[in-house]
């Protein structure tokens, strides 16, 4: 009965009182101890719960959210297009219509994005079509040149013809953007530069 006493957590002092008191009642001391344990496993409870949230929180921060994913995915087309292609484009136009092209593009919301590229399938659909007839200054072709506009607007902050016709001369000059038109059917880069230069000379 000592042992059960000294699990309360009393000093021995006390223990001692407790056992030789004739008034010292066994039942009443067990249920005490265990209503002490009771009281003692809901702290521990409450502590290991803390303790559980407090890490699904630190795992939650380092997981990625959705947003943020979507950040460095767009940090890594800008870091790719410098790459790729920022040298010639810098020369081209300058470094402050790139760096404000960057930063349009980091502005973009997913939503944006997604536009965006479906705008990019239409371009490319709509300058097949228009390839197949033969005629840059046809109805299609100018669809296309008008939709290749649009999708350049994404990304640039103002648009000027004489920006847009030379750009899709560097689509012919440049080997890396020939190749990406031309995939489909050789010709198509040379095809949407002529498009685009009676788009951009019939534009007021």
């Amino acid at each position: 009965m000592e042992y059960t006493v000294q699990k309360l957590g009393l000093p021995l002092e006390q223990i001692k009182e407790l056992v030789n008191s004739p008034a010292f009642d066994d039942a009443k001391a067990l249920r005490e101890h265990r209503e002490q344990l009771l009281e003692k496993r809901k702290q521990l409870d409450v502590l290991i719960a803390n303790v559980e949230k407090t890490m699904a929180q630190k795992e939650g921060r380092m997981t990625m959210t959705d947003r943020e994913k979507f950040e460095g995915f767009k940090q890594s087309l800008i870091d790719e297009n410098e790459q790729k292609y920022g040298k010639e484009i810098r020369e081209k136009y300058g470094d402050e219509v790139v760096e404000r092209s960057n930063e349009k593009l980091r502005g973009m919301t997913p939503e944006q994005y997604e536009a965006m590229k479906r705008l990019e399938e239409e371009v490319m659909t709509m300058l097949a079509q228009a390839f197949q007839q033969g005629d840059p200054a046809g109805e299609l072709a100018q669809k296309a040149a008008e939709l290749h506009r649009q999708w350049l607007s994404f990304s640039w902050n103002a648009y000027s013809k004489e920006a847009h016709a030379g750009i899709v001369q560097m689509y012919v000059e440049d080997e890396r953007f020939k190749a990406y038109y031309d995939k489909h059917q050789a010709g198509m880069a040379e095809f949407l530069r002529d498009a685009v230069w009676i788009y951009t000379s019939n534009k007021s």
